[in-house]
């Protein structure tokens, strides 16, 4: 459910989905994929979307004898995996995890001691050392992104950040040239990648961003490009992972902390969860210090940011949610 927040009306949806959980009707007249597709599409179009926005199923498939599975495209670089029953009745959004949601109750309840939703991160060290995995097109990414920004801005070179990218990504050939863009902006132009990445995570526009900061990386984009086989793995599916394209910059390190998915937050060489607001990321970075500066004492905002772009506030700190296979 998480990821069809982005089609419309939360409270619509939810009730759409409990209803089709609820009710086991049997199958009337079953349709054929090309009925079931087009009249899916038109039900989320009509009735789950906001006036000016659409979304178009771009495949359907048989997932039992009575449910269909479609992918949704929701026209912000996201495919979300719904299922609608074979006689074209009950829609339903997302299949929950049951066990995954519940392992994710379990741990927010252990941690509910603590202050805010800051963690704790046991390895100190002088200078932390944060990386930051994401897929630049992952709303969830975006998010964290948005809230570490502040930090940044606060500690300066107390700490050494590192701006990474899953081993994957799974929202098109325009997030491999992002990671690229933002790769490489790093790599040659570090001190700019933090006013490069509060330009682009307010729409999402990368030339005008490029343009404003003075930048130009094509050299690099096309250097690493070769170097890394990003665009030839993309047009060779058997050097995906699963279903989606890889992006191998950053593979080792994948490897070496097991990353799932967009966000993964590593500080000290430890995975560690915590609020995507501001102060709850600074909380957690500064407890990585074995003596935390005054800059730690810094009093951010609370606020979560939300998903995807722009610079608008969610309704609460989540910190489980993510793009990952």
């Amino acid at each position: 459910m998480k990821k069809f927040l982005i089609l419309g009306s939360l409270l619509l949806v939810v009730a759409i989905a409990l209803s089709g959980c609820a009710k086991k009707s049997p199958v009337a007249k079953k349709l054929s994929l090309d009925e079931a597709k087009a009249k899916t599409e038109k039900f989320i179009n009509t009735y789950l979307m906001q006036s000016g926005s659409k979304v178009k199923v771009t495949d359907i498939s048989v997932f039992n004898k009575t449910i269909y599975k479609v992918k949704v495209d929701t026209g912000s670089g996201e495919t979300i995996d719904s299922f609608v029953t074979a006689d074209g009745v009950e829609f339903m959004p997302q299949a929950l995890n049951m066990d995954d949601i519940a392992n994710k109750a379990t741990a927010t309840d252990t941690n509910s001691g603590q202050t805010g939703t800051a963690s704790e991160v046991k390895t100190k060290t002088d200078k932390p050392a944060i990386e930051l995995f994401v897929m630049s097109y992952c709303p969830y990414g975006t998010q964290i992104e948005k809230g570490m920004l502040p930090v940044l801005e606060a500690l300066g070179n107390k700490i050494d950040f590192q701006l990474k990218f899953v081993d994957y990504a799974m929202h098109g050939e325009k997030e491999l040239t992002e990671n690229l863009t933002q790769y490489c902006i790093q790599k040659d132009a570090p001190a700019k990648l933090a006013s490069y990445l509060k330009c682009f995570l307010a729409e999402g526009k990368s030339s005008y961003c490029l343009k404003n900061d003075g930048l130009n990386v094509d050299k690099c984009v096309k250097a690493t490009d070769t170097a890394y086989k990003v665009s030839t793995n993309y047009q060779d599916k058997n050097t995906w992972k699963g279903n989606y394209p890889s992006f191998d910059i950053n593979k080792t390190d994948n490897e070496k902390y097991s990353v799932g998915g967009s966000p993964t937050l590593i500080i000290n060489g430890e995975e560690v969860k915590s609020g995507r607001d501001p102060q709850s990321l600074l909380q957690t970075v500064c407890s990585a210090f074995k003596t935390a500066p005054k800059e730690c004492e810094a009093k951010l905002s609370s606020d979560t940011p939300s998903s995807g772009f722009g610079f608008n506030t969610a309704a609460n700190s989540g910190s489980t949610a993510d793009c990952g296979q």
